[in-house]
Order: C-alpha cells, then structure tokens, then sequence
C-alpha cells in the first residue's frame, strides 16, 4: 500500500485528492490535512461580502465529503516536512498540530510515499500595520467570515447613507506586493453596482486603490485584447469600464499604514498621500504558511526547499536576472521538488521565478510590484496535473508525466455584479498564456485569438451557472469529473 498526503483543502489540493483518490488503487491511501472543516469556494465570497450569499452558499463540511470518497481526511494544520525521515528510519513524514475541538494543539506525525504541498497562502495583513480585520482597520473578501463581516460593514454604510451621510469606499491592494487584484476589481464592481441597487449611488464616492502600474494589469503585465477588429489595451477596456460607472482610482501606490477613517500610501514617485476612507476593503499580500523542512537529525534545511517568502521551491529558474531576460521558460512545469522526487507543490503554494509585472519601488524602497495570480482556474488545472503526475509515478513512473505550466495554459475571469440572473451584468475575460511567451507570440507576449473581454448579460450568466457547478463538483457528486476545471 502506498500513501499520498495531500496538505490543504482548498482549490488546488482538493482538486487533487479528488482525482488522485479515483486513479489509485483501493489499496492505496489519500490522506488530506486541512486547518479548516470546510471547504470555500473562494470565488463567491464576493457576493458574501456585498450581501447577496451567506457563508453557507460558499461553504461545506470536508468530514462527509472524503469519507464517502474514501479519503482520510485531518483536521490539522502542518508544521514540519521532514523529507529524509529520521536517525534510523528513512520514511519521510510530516508533523500536523490539530485544530479540531478538544485535540486541538496535539502533534502527530503523518508518514508519506509522496506529499503534495498546496497549503495555499498566508494572509499577510501584518505586513502593514493596521490592515485587515483582525485588529486592524479594513475589511477583507479573502475568507467566508471576512467577506460576511464586510457585508455588515456595507449594511452599515447604506443605512447612514439613507439618512442623508455621504460615505467613501476605497477598495483594492494593502500593500505594494499585493497579488488577487482581480478579486478586489471583482468586489470593487460588485459594490457599485448594489449601491445603485440600494438607490444610495448619489451619497458614496467610490475609490480604486492598486499598486497596479496601470489599470488592467491584474500582475499579468496586462493584456491585449481583440474585440470588434481593434487591439485594446486592458488599461483602457478598465478605465473605460471604471469611468462609466464613476469609480476613481489611484494606481501605482504602496499602502503604508491604514488608520480609522484614514489610509496612508506611497506613490511610485515618492509623494506620502492620505486618503479618508469610511469603508476599507484591502486585500493583503500572500506569503506561505511558514512550513519547515527538517532532516533526519532535526537540522533546518527550509532554506533547501522553501524560498525566503515561504513558498516552496519547484521546477522553475529562480536565478535572479533583469527584467529583460525573464522568459517564459523559467516557469515551472511539473511543480516537483528539486531536492525530494516525492515532493510536489500545487496552486498557491509553488514559489514563482520572478513576477509576471515589471517590479518597481519607490524611492524610500517600498515595492510596487503586483505578485502572479495563482488562484482559480490555474491552482485547479495546476492540482489535477501534479495528482496524474504522482498517481503515476505511485504506479512506476521514473518522472512526473504531466505539465501544467502557466506559461502554457490559459484562464478566464468573469467579473460578476448582481447574483440576479436577469439585473447583473459581468466583465469576462480570458488571457492565453497566463505568463506572456514573447518568443511564441512576439508582438503582445499572448495569443490575441484566445485572448478577449467583453461586457454583458452572458457574462453574469455564465458566472451564476459556474457557481452552481463548482460547487456541486467539489461535493464531487455524480460525473464531477465531467466538470472542466
């Protein structure tokens, strides 16, 4: 019998326990550990955070879920990776903490054939001081009870409105690292459209807040697209759609400290501003989950497998180079370890080479520098080929059979407002290839034939039935397989 242990429950790692429980044999083990009991379709928590789902639309408990699939599943939270076992026993294993009830804080070790690494993301608010909800001074969408505790906020704000306060929402990035722009250009739409929907449009001033060196640049570098026979670059199909609907922005900032009421930032070129702010909703920057790797004395060896910002070290160049020489092929493509053949990362929890977005700082230091959006679409595709490359190798591969780099592999956005299928409209969009390959595609870095955006009802229909199927995937009903990622 061979064991597969699976760290984290979210997009990436669920997806690939699911289908690396239905490819193994009977005899063989998956083992999944999660902090969480739940799992959260991350994507929804837009519409839980202006009021339009609860937390029980986006989530579900994992418990029944894996034993109907006959999945191990712990309630825990990983703590050491020691990839060459111990003194005397070579079997590799991981030391988890509980988290669930009474056994909470208790240690146990967890032995594996192979290990996936997708614990995701470390919500970083710390890194500016007075940011996010624990503590700090803005809201957040980034889990279920964030995005729940925004709506309250919200709820809050329409009624001081309704008597006759004027109020200002300063939506977007908290920091000069920040990734996930899409989700707060997501939110950012979602609540201007239930402000108008709420008939309160005229008393709120609503504010875009990035470290996005243009609009649209989403940490992709931005993108081209083709629609009605033009080139647009996404900076203008953004500040087109954000001039419509009355939504300033300020780009190129480094938020520095948020306050009550009040946000400080830095501009690329140096200037110190301020910006009041009766509702904050800014997402943080992502660092990984503080793993350590151990060998088998007990020595630290997380330097050998983990980069200094956490995130695990995979198949990709992480020599440092200038801007013009990054290339599409430093990219990872199996998302295996270099130093462990047993050790894969998936989703968020893979260190990139280098940004996708040109890096800048401003004078004082302060980075403005838009992380690589690894969520969605990417973690899926990226979870399901890491599990067929370690189902195989389980079965006898020498090497990992599959490649999933995003230098190769397209992804579709729906920015959807209103979860009404007959008032909502939505921004769609897909980009291929995620990374630009500029030696495939020289002029724009991307296929312009699979590259597009458009604005409409179809959108929003299509975000709506996605909901639906996700969910009903991650259940993993009957035919879930059929589901695309």
């Amino acid at each position: 019998m061979s064991r597969l242990v699976v760290l984290g429950a979210g997009v990436s790692g669920h997806t690939a326990a699911a289908f690396a429980r239905t490819w193994l044999a009977r005899g063989d083990e998956v083992v999944v550990v999660s902090p969480k009991p739940d799992y959260n379709w991350i994507p929804s928590n837009i519409w839980v955070g202006v009021g339009l789902m609860t937390p029980k639309h986006v989530t579900f408990p994992l418990a029944p879920i894996y034993e109907r699939a006959g999945i191990v599943f712990k309630q825990a939270r990983a703590v050491a990776v020691h990839p060459d076992g111990r003194e005397g026993d070579p079997a590799p294993f991981v030391v988890i903490e509980s988290t669930a009830g009474a056994s909470a804080g208790q240690r146990e070790e967890v032995r594996y054939d192979f290990l996936i690494n997708a614990t995701g993301p470390k919500l970083n608010f710390g890194a500016t001081p007075g940011l996010g909800p624990d503590g700090g001074h803005s809201l957040s969408v980034c889990t279920e009870t964030h995005a729940a505790e925004t709506a309250r906020h919200l709820d809050e704000a329409v009624e001081r409105m309704r008597r006759g306060e004027r109020q200002r929402f300063v939506v977007g990035t908290g920091h000069g690292g920040c990734t996930c722009q899409g989700a707060a250009f997501e939110y950012i739409v979602n609540l201007e459209f239930e402000l108008r929907a709420r008939k309160v449009r005229d008393k709120a001033d609503v504010v875009w807040l990035s470290n996005e060196f243009e609009l649209g640049d989403f940490g992709m570098g931005g993108v081209h697209i083709a629609r009605g026979g033009y080139i647009t670059p996404s900076k203008i199909f953004t500040e087109s759609l954000f001039a419509e609907r009355g939504i300033r922005w300020i780009s190129r900032a480094h938020v520095s400290r948020v306050d009550p009421g009040t946000i400080a930032y830095e501009t690329l070129d140096g200037q110190q501003r301020e910006i009041g702010a009766d509702f904050a909703m800014l997402l943080p920057p992502f660092s990984g989950v503080g793993l350590k790797a151990l060998d088998r004395t007990g020595g630290d060896i997380t330097a050998a497998v983990f980069q200094p910002n956490g995130f695990m070290k995979v198949d990709a160049d992480y020599t440092a180079k200038p801007y013009e020489s990054w290339s599409a092929r430093d990219w990872p493509k199996t998302y295996q370890s270099p130093a462990y053949r047993n050790l894969f990362a998936a989703g968020i929890a893979f260190a990139p080479p280098h940004p996708i977005s040109r890096p800048r700082q401003t004078p004082s230091g302060a980075p403005i520098a838009p992380a690589p959006p690894r969520t969605g679409m990417p973690s899926a595709m990226i979870g399901k080929a890491v599990a067929k490359s370690v189902v195989d190798m389980m079965h006898g591969a020498d090497a990992p059979t599959q490649k999933a780099s995003m230098a190769a592999m397209g992804a579709a956005c729906v920015a959807s407002a209103g979860s009404n299928p007959f008032t909502g409209t939505a921004v769609s969009m897909t980009v291929f290839p995620i990374v630009p390959d500029f030696e495939t595609y020289p002029q724009y870095g991307r296929d312009l034939n699979a590259t597009f955006g458009e604005i409409g009802l179809a959108g929003h229909w299509i975000k709506i039935l996605l909901h639906h199927l996700f969910i009903y995937k991650a259940h993993m009903y009957p035919g879930w397989r059929l589901i695309p990622e």
